[in-house]
């Protein structure tokens, strides 16, 4: 089982293609074939596809996650084809679904039933889901609005620094705001609290500012920035959900970051090989990623999560798990 945890770890986590760990192990006189690693991996991951699932049912039972989504390739000898890796992520949680498509059915297929807030980009499958009457309310990020603005910058200069400064405001206004993902209990509710009374005194008139001054351009000549006012406008409703619930970050970066370790991946180890290859990534990098963002070390932790699951099979066993193990009792009162 050891061994198959080194093997899933050093895909998953150091993105080495299995061919590569086979020519390692062999110069360190192991010899082995890529397909025995395969077969090392796949088992692992039916021994934990029951942590999956229940890892993937407490992200969707989040009052708020992100979603974003990026390529993918499946190699299957008959046909390369580009599939796609959507991601669901909460502050201590991502899980990733590998689907054939970015469609507006496949988006259905991750937010099925899902009845939170959704903070996304500006793809529209999430919009055109939302206008049909989904349960899920959508949030957006302004991070990508701050994009548009800088990828114009150079042609429109005068007119991008003074709105890329007004969205500064808005980002210093939250640096100042006590850390979430930090705070529990009643902590965590006084910093709510605080957080919609800064956010209603302080950042909602530059929001205003900033929606006058989009308003004010609309005779503004040029592409470019005609277009980024645009994107902006589309989603206005989204991006002033944050003024409206203090659990809305401004941006969507952290499901971004989530995301780094799949991309990274593609580009070492190319994609899948078969349809059970995207199901199998799709387990180790869900538990080995969570693993990271709950402060665990992921080879350690997914050693346990199997152990467990191989001696009394369907026991489950999340990153979670660990982290309320770790923590101190609460002082006994005086």
């Amino acid at each position: 089982m050891e061994f198959a945890v080194e093997v899933a770890a050093g895909k998953y986590l150091d993105h080495l293609p299995l061919d590569r760990q086979a020519r390692i192990m062999g110069r360190e006189g192991l010899e082995i074939e890529t397909q025995t690693l395969w077969d090392q991996e796949d088992a692992l991951a039916r021994h934990l596809e029951p942590t999956y699932e229940a890892l993937w049912k407490r992200v969707r039972a989040a009052p708020l996650l992100g979603a974003d989504e990026t390529w993918w390739r499946l190699m299957k000898p008959e046909e390369r084809k580009r599939w796609w890796t959507w991601c669901l992520a909460t502050p201590d949680a991502a899980v990733y679904r590998l689907l054939d498509s970015r469609s507006k059915e496949a988006a259905r297929e991750i937010l099925a039933g899902y009845c939170g807030t959704v903070l996304t980009d500006g793809y529209a499958v999430y919009r055109a889901l939302s206008g049909e009457g989904a349960s899920f309310l959508l949030a957006h990020c302004w991070a990508h609005v701050r994009r548009k603005y800088v990828e114009v910058e150079g042609n429109y200069p005068r007119e991008c620094a003074h709105i890329l400064a007004l969205i500064g405001k808005l980002y210093q206004i939250e640096r100042d705001l006590p850390d979430l993902e930090r705070l529990q209990g009643a902590q965590r509710e006084e910093a709510l609290r605080l957080r919609a009374c800064v956010r209603a005194e302080q950042s909602r008139p530059i929001v205003k500012e900033i929606q006058d001054w989009a308003y004010a351009q609309a005779g503004s000549p040029g592409a470019g920035l005609r277009k980024a006012i645009e994107y902006m406008l589309s989603l206005w409703q989204g991006l002033i959900r944050f003024l409206e619930d203090p659990r809305v970050p401004l941006d969507n970066n952290a499901v971004e970051r989530a995301l780094r370790g799949p991309v990274v991946g593609r580009k070492n180890h190319y994609g899948s090989r078969s349809k059970r290859g995207t199901e199998v990534a799709a387990i180790l990098y869900s538990l080995l990623e969570t693993a990271k963002l709950c402060g665990l070390n992921p080879k350690a932790y997914l050693i346990q999560a199997a152990r467990a699951a191989i001696v009394k099979p369907g026991t489950i066993l999340l990153p979670h798990d660990l982290v309320s193990q770790a923590e101190p009792p609460a002082a006994a009162s005086a």
